[in-house]
């Protein structure tokens, strides 16, 4: 190889570098910051109380269909 062809690779090489680092940027890890090792306990008890409002509705709207009598089971066996 020729030094000019090896300068025009090093070149190359470094704008390819320079355009991946600008790419990626250092200020998208700043931005983020820490994340908490648990999650965050008062998110976490707001999910929880809606999941048991959500199951608490569903079973009273079983219980109801229960109690109506309208309710029809049929079972099968499978073989």
């Amino acid at each position: 190889m020729t030094r000019k062809s090896v300068v025009t690779l090093m070149v190359g090489f470094l704008a390819g570098l320079l355009c991946l680092l600008a790419w990626q940027g250092p200020a998208g890890a700043q931005r983020q910051g820490p994340r908490p090792p648990f999650a965050n306990a008062v998110e976490q008890r707001a999910e929880t109380i809606r999941l048991l409002r959500e199951i608490r509705d569903l079973l009273r709207e079983q219980n109801a269909l229960l109690k109506s009598g309208k309710l029809h089971v049929v079972a099968e066996s499978k073989r």
